[in-house]
């Protein structure tokens, strides 16, 4: 078994998350992730964060907001 190590496994955390890597880079840090409980709740917090926001995304802002954002890029743009 390879461990590609703590440093490598989080810089590439995101591109792995994301599935992103290649192949042989995959298969190094998941391997470190069976084994390092730190880069394990690292790659956990990550996971939930982005699928919070992914959640997040989907949601729509109340009409009355919306129309405040828009009149004050309206306003900006305006004075530019």
């Amino acid at each position: 078994m390879t461990d590609c190590g703590c440093e490598k496994a989080r810089r590439d955390l995101e591109e792995y998350l994301r599935n992103e890597v290649c192949k042989t880079k995959h298969t190094d840090i998941a391997e470190h992730l069976e084994n390092c409980t730190g880069c394990r709740d690292e790659a956990l917090v990550a996971t939930t964060l982005t699928e919070v926001v992914a959640r997040a995304c989907k949601e729509t802002a109340p009409e009355e907001l919306r129309d405040q954002v828009l009149a004050k890029i309206r306003a900006v743009q305006a004075t530019h």
